[in-house]
């Protein structure tokens, strides 16, 4: 009898233990969040620029080419093989050069971008804490929450903190 009471105490003192669970739409906390969008533009300006300057010399060296091609005409076909052979090196050595500033550009915003998502989560388990929620589960793309009743919804919320602590 006494083995029977055990597991039936435990039950009860389980369910007083009540769980509070609230979930955060990922997908939406991240395209609200203002910081969020200040990094896009600041690289999708810097993408412009290395667009434009990719433009530029490779319309450079088009001229250059096309000038060669007049030029060659009246060269040795020795001479005119030489040049351009240099050309051709000094235009793969400058389409290595945008590549490299293009994977550099790529990393930075990475990195910064790696690290809004660090300081989003960090924020949302401070809100846990400090609001006793014992789970805040991920929900949107790829998120872990399936449904959720919209009173469970923290996502405004976490939003309004997330972008008031950025204007400051």
């Amino acid at each position: 009898m006494r083995k029977s009471i055990i597991p039936f105490v435990a039950l009860i003192i389980m369910s007083c233990e009540q769980s509070k669970i609230g979930f955060v739409d990922n997908v939406k906390l991240m395209d609200g969040y203002q910081e969020k969008m200040d990094i896009e533009a600041k690289f999708k300006t810097k993408v412009e620029a290395l667009t434009k300057k990719r433009d530029s010399i490779s319309q450079a060296f088009q001229l250059e080419l096309q000038a060669f091609q007049t030029k060659a005409q009246k060269m040795s076909q020795k001479s005119a093989q030489e040049e351009y052979g240099l050309l051709q090196q000094r235009g793969q050595f400058v389409g290595q050069q945008l590549q490299q500033e293009e994977q550099q550009l790529q990393q930075t915003s990475q990195t910064e971008m790696d690290s809004l998502v660090s300081k989003v989560k960090k924020e949302i388990s401070a809100y846990g804490k400090a609001n006793g929620f014992t789970y805040i589960l991920g929900g949107g793309e790829g998120g872990s929450v399936l449904y959720g009743s919209e009173g469970k919804d923290l996502t405004s919320e976490l939003l309004k903190i997330l972008n008031d602590k950025y204007k400051k």
